[in-house]
């Protein structure tokens, strides 16, 4: 059975506040548990003011404490930033107050360059992603055997089990590293909806190792979803994302996700008409029903073990019924 995943970007809402958008994303998850959900995870976006996921971390921690059942994860920790060895620990923690209920899910996305800069200033040495994705596996497994630079450092807590560890990816390098190193692999379909992508998937698994945290391959593939009860409403709700995705890629964002009333009072030009019929071929918008159908043709095509729906829509009633609609399509 393809077991469903919800990933949040905590999205401010026009007129809301930063601490309105985790409470929703909270209510969010909470309900997402309740109607069926496998995962949900919460994504790391910095210098994004229409958003409130900048700690996936921290935000993890509230709603693991805010649920029971649910696995909570991140989609992702942007590993390059960060100390492999620090982040093990975070995870560690999350892992031993919440035993086989955390994910770790690694990306490599740059971001802007300022950011790029504060969160990279204080770093003397420099190591590839490989190598911090190998760290990891190290310090989750407690390994001391293998030829490594801190070949007796362990992280601490130490726990009698391990967060999953995911390798998130939009190409073929991030599965090569995914099979090699015994990592699950979750593809973007919402950034790179592509032949190339199905590919990537089917080398990964031709090419998996497995490792001590994992010995089978497994997949997940993510995707941009708006679903309301009907088709029409649903295209309402897609035309505010629709801005969205254009305020993100413009000099000036806005500090919120625009509402449905803003779209249709300001309309597209024709250039910006252009870029929305292209971010249309990443998303999936309709009715349940429909969505339904495309979520499973996608699942199909990857062979994906999991589809996790990204409902990063305007309106917190939105998302929430989103998610309703959908459980109840696919009878979770």
């Amino acid at each position: 059975m393809l077991a469903l995943n919800i990933l949040d970007y905590s999205p401010i809402d026009e007129g809301a506040t930063a601490r309105d958008a985790l409470l929703q994303t909270t209510q969010l998850a909470q309900r997402a548990e309740a109607l069926g959900y496998y995962r949900f995870w919460v994504a790391e976006h910095h210098q994004v003011f229409s958003v409130a996921g900048s700690s996936p971390e921290m935000l993890m921690m509230h709603l693991a404490t805010s649920t029971k059942t649910i696995r909570i994860g991140s989609g992702g920790v942007m590993l390059p930033h960060y100390s492999p060895y620090k982040v093990a620990e975070n995870f560690r923690v999350l892992e031993a107050l919440h035993p086989n209920r955390i994910d770790l899910g690694l990306g490599r996305s740059r971001s802007f360059r300022i950011v790029n800069q504060a969160l990279n200033e204080s770093k003397g040495i420099k190591i590839s992603y490989e190598q911090q994705v190998q760290d990891l596996q190290k310090y989750f497994t407690d390994d001391k055997t293998a030829d490594h630079r801190f070949q007796e450092l362990i992280a601490t807590p130490i726990t009698e089990t391990a967060p999953e560890l995911w390798m998130l990816g939009t190409g073929g390098e991030s599965a090569e590293i995914a099979a090699a190193n015994g990592t699950a692999f979750a593809y973007a379909h919402f950034a790179k909806p592509s032949q190339a992508g199905i590919e990537a998937v089917n080398a990964y698994r031709k090419h998996f190792q497995p490792s001590k945290l994992l010995a089978e391959p497994k997949v997940m593939v993510a995707v941009f979803a708006i679903v309301a009860e009907t088709a029409e409403q649903a295209e309402e709700i897609a035309k505010a994302f629709d801005l969205w995705l254009l305020f993100v890629e413009s000099s000036t964002p806005p500090p919120y996700y625009p509402s449905i009333e803003t779209v249709n009072k300001r309309g597209f030009s024709a250039s910006e008409q252009e870029k929305v019929a292209r971010n249309r071929k990443r998303m999936i918008v309709g009715d349940a029903s429909y969505v339904k159908t495309e979520i499973e043709r996608i699942a199909a095509l990857y062979e994906a073990d999991e589809v996790t729906i990204i409902p990063s829509i305007a309106g917190a009633e939105n998302r929430m019924r989103e998610i309703e609609f959908l459980a109840k399509a696919f009878g979770l």
